[in-house]
């Protein structure tokens, strides 16, 4: 028993972070991520900043921008899978990347709420076919062995972002307005397709394209969504990483947009500390990630994930018990920092356990059903924080990770 579950959470011998790195692919791949990231972070900030402190915008309001962004990932993310699967993976990732550029530049013009709206739908249809392609990318040219590294890259290039895009959006929609991150954010575009459109990536030479499984072409795309909706259904520890990204991320998205709102009304701070509070996520999940990269030798997935949402939980109790400065940076820092105990066994685990033909419908799939639990959470939050107070939220969110903690627990008590 020992034996199998050190064998899932970690190879013997991890790759270090720069084994990794001299894969040319995996380098170049890694320098798009750092770069787009920081773009999106900075164009994402900026939006949330003016749409609350310059167009005053309601609780639902402002949920409504990120529900905007994740709703089409919930809907596309299967379809986009059945496509990255038969798709070229290098086109795939540089048209993607192209079209978001021109789609973030449309920021620029946009004068409404609703503007936003679509534009930040528009990004997240084209997104749902670049996020399964980057997975296939780093599972056909890292080895296993290199995977728990790789993936902890790729977090800290989302921390990075996390920690330096939320800041740096504050003190530039302040100096400069807003148009200036949406450049940004389109001119980061730019660069990542360039970067890899200068590496060759190519799928196994023994990995074929799914075959028409039906004449019509409709129905061929329902089978194939579905043989990777049953395959996460049918695995038992891919099935509960999922279902607890999903778990966390509600209950990350019951409080994430309501921060702007608690830093206006209760922290009576300004849009730059509203980027310094967003960035200490960031920090947590770089800490985090270092350690769990540590402990997943050692420590099993169960023990990592359930302890993640143990941590997130608490970090939105103190988020919502005190109303100070000082309580809001330590807490986001812990529940980013537990997030990563999440996050990173999770997403190893998918690439480790799916065969090469199905990780773009296994990835998407995964990623639409957290993307799911994030907007339940999102949509809930904006209802229960007119309905009884932001700080109630957040300490609802805490008592809800409690009881997820244990449900899981049960969970895998019944699963053994």
């Amino acid at each position: 028993m020992a034996t199998t579950a050190a064998t899932t959470s970690s190879p013997p011998e991890p790759m270090s972070f720069r084994g990794v790195l001299r894969g040319d692919v995996m380098r170049r791949v890694w320098y798009a991520q750092v770069v787009s990231l920081f773009g999106d972070f900075l164009a994402l900030f900026a939006v949330i900043a003016v749409v609350s402190f310059r167009m005053h915008a309601t609780p639902k309001e402002i949920t409504g921008v990120q529900i905007a962004y994740m709703l089409p990932l919930v809907f596309m993310g299967p379809i986009a899978g059945v496509f990255v699967d038969r798709w070229p993976l290098k086109p795939t990732l540089i048209a993607s990347d192209l079209i978001r550029a021109v789609l973030a530049l449309l920021l620029i013009y946009s004068a409404s709420i609703w503007n936003v709206y679509v534009v930040l739908a528009a990004l997240s249809c084209v997104s749902a076919f670049f996020g399964p392609a980057q997975t296939v990318t780093i599972r056909t040219h890292v080895p296993a062995e290199g995977l728990i590294s790789a993936n902890a890259l790729m977090q800290i290039a989302f921390m990075g972002s996390r920690i330096v895009g939320p800041a740096a959006a504050g003190m530039l929609v302040g100096q400069f307005g807003p148009n200036v991150c949406y450049s940004l954010d389109v001119l980061s575009f730019l660069v990542s397709a360039s970067l890899i459109g200068s590496v060759m990536i190519r799928r196994p030479a023994s990995m074929k394209a799914p075959t028409e499984s039906s004449s019509n072409r409709i129905h061929a795309i329902w089978i194939d969504m579905r043989e990777g909706m049953s395959f996460v259904v049918h695995h038992g520890p891919i099935l509960f990483v999922v279902l607890a990204m999903a778990a966390g991320l509600f209950t990350i998205g019951c409080f994430g947009p309501l921060i702007a709102i608690f830093v206006r009304d209760w922290l009576h701070a300004s849009p730059r500390t509203f980027g310094i509070v967003s960035g200490m996520v960031g920090i947590g999940l770089l800490a985090g990630t270092q350690l769990i990269r540590m402990m997943a030798r050692h420590a099993t997935n169960d023990t990592l994930v359930l302890s993640g949402l143990a941590g997130i939980g608490g970090g939105v109790l103190l988020l919502g018990a005190i109303p100070h400065i000082a309580a809001t940076l330590v807490s986001t820092f812990a529940i980013g920092f537990a997030f990563a105990a999440i996050v990173v066994p999770a997403q190893t685990l998918i690439q480790r356990e799916t065969p090469h033909e199905m990780l773009g419908r296994v990835g998407s799939t995964n990623a639409s059903i957290i993307f799911l639990g994030q907007i339940l959470g999102l949509v809930l939050s904006g209802v229960l924080a007119q309905a009884i107070g932001v700080r109630m939220v957040f300490l609802l969110c805490a008592a809800l990770a409690a009881a997820l903690v244990v449900a899981g627990h049960l969970f895998l008590r019944s699963t053994r």
